[in-house]
């Protein structure tokens, strides 16, 4: 199946009291129609940068952003206007992603305005999408402002507004973490049937493994800044290759408290990176560092179909 959206070679680096951090490194992956791709890793390796870059709310450093077709890394005025419309973003925090001030009418009126729908279609285009996020009747939502409706009905109306536009790609950078467990099941399934549905591709961007497992055909681990790991999202759990991935894994949470669980088999946190950035970046934390790991950066390699990593242990799959 050819691919809505490609990136190859992404890069951003910030610069900041006079030196460089490199927020992302030669990032390259793809997303097909009906495709739900995860990207997961601790807060601050990248993962929400790559997002917003990749929705072109961050300029990239260099790379390029392939969308149907078309190169849109340096697409401005009408033609990213027109991307936007296709590739829509669910924001994390429901409280802060609406304006306090809007009726939830207005709040989805105006995309509609803004990417030029004809004014015929607005409210059948409002009735729709509350269908589908289950705020039914609209009407009894329709005229009511944030501060009436809980968190989880307020991530409806976001997600809502992200589809009004009838975009191909939803962007969703961790959807349901300011939710309370209670309620996040039910977004996610909302997310998961428009998808279906509408054969969306979606972009997951979470720390939770969890998550990513119950929405996402693949996964890309990521680490300061670059690709560590990716493949389907089955094997990556059952047979995590990299040893920061094995942790990942290891961190995820079991219902039952008396099972055996070993100690999470990597130290410390993104900060312990180590300062001499040739070699492998997360050497300083690897439970099975070796020389070359000082020396010498791994590179992307297959070691099965589909799978990929970053890493230099022969054995690691």
């Amino acid at each position: 199946m050819t691919a809505l959206l490609q990136a190859e070679g992404l890069q951003k680096t910030f610069h900041s009291r006079g030196r460089e951090v490199h927020a992302v490194q030669n990032v390259s992956l793809s997303v097909s129609p009906g495709e739900a791709l995860g990207i997961v890793g601790e807060s601050g390796c990248g993962k929400t940068t790559t997002a917003r870059m990749l929705l072109r709310l961050e300029e990239p450093s260099a790379g390029r952003i392939m969308f149907d077709g078309a190169d849109i890394t340096n697409a401005h005025g009408r033609h990213l206007i027109a991307y936007r419309a296709r590739a829509q973003l669910v924001f994390q925090n429901p409280f802060d992603a609406l304006n306090p001030r809007f009726t939830i009418r207005r709040s989805l009126t105006e995309p509609l305005r803004n990417f030029a729908i004809p004014v015929s279609e607005h409210q059948d285009r409002i009735e729709s999408v509350m269908r589908r996020v289950r705020l039914v009747p609209a009407e009894s939502w329709l005229d009511r402002r944030p501060h009436e409706l809980s968190g989880g009905q307020l991530q409806r109306v976001v997600l809502a507004r992200a589809l009004i536009s009838g975009p191909s790609l939803i962007v969703a950078d961790e959807p349901v973490s300011m939710l309370d467990v209670s309620v996040r099941a039910g977004i996610l399934n909302v997310l998961r049937d428009a998808r279906d549905s509408l054969g969306l591709a979606a972009l997951y961007i979470s720390h939770d493994l969890a998550l990513i497992r119950y929405v996402c055909e693949q996964t890309i681990v990521m680490y300061l800044g670059r690709i560590v790991e990716q493949g389907p999202t089955a094997e990556l759990i059952s047979r995590p290759a990299h040893p920061y991935t094995r942790a990942l894994v290891a961190a995820v949470p079991v219902a039952r408290v008396e099972q055996n669980r070993e100690g999470l088999p990597i130290r410390g946190s993104l900060s312990d990176a180590p300062p001499d950035p040739s070699g492998c970046l997360f050497r300083n934390r690897c439970p099975s560092v070796m020389p070359r790991c000082a020396t010498e950066a791994p590179t992307l390699r297959t070691i099965a179909p589909g799978r990929m990593v970053a890493c230099h242990l022969e054995g690691a799959m």
